[in-house]
């Protein structure tokens, strides 16, 4: 089991960057996983917004993102990112990273939300107009 731990949210203008984080606390590993990033804003379906392979080298975006995000890790420091540029308020949300189990091998990315089963608490994202 691994508790993922998440940073760097707040409130920007619209056309502003984010860059969150992710880690392990309590001396877990990341290495192991597949990643991905969620968000969920109020009233609406928690939804993925870009996934990463226990490699790296795969990434999966959703198409809202798409060219504005950018998501990576780092196994050395046991970190995952996701640099948020072009911030619009639509992407005002609760931002949840997450590990998964469910996804074998090094280069496939779970792009499914079953597939994770390990989730941090979150970290707010608020973009203003």
């Amino acid at each position: 089991q691994v508790q993922l731990v998440e940073s760097g949210g707040g409130l920007v203008q619209a056309g502003g960057s984010l860059r969150l984080s992710c880690a392990a606390s309590a001396g877990g590993t990341l290495s192991p996983y597949p990643m991905g990033w969620f968000r969920q804003a109020p009233g609406k379906e928690r939804e993925l917004v870009a996934g990463i392979s226990r490699s790296g080298g795969n990434t999966y975006y959703a198409e809202s993102v798409k060219g504005r995000f950018t998501m990576s890790r780092d196994n050395a420091k046991n970190a995952v990112y996701l640099q948020m540029n072009s911030l619009k308020p639509e992407d005002t949300a609760n931002y949840h990273c997450a590990a998964s189990t469910r996804v074998w091998g090094s280069v496939r990315v779970g792009i499914r939300q079953d597939e994770y089963d390990y989730w941090g608490q979150g970290t707010q994202v608020t973009v203003s107009s």
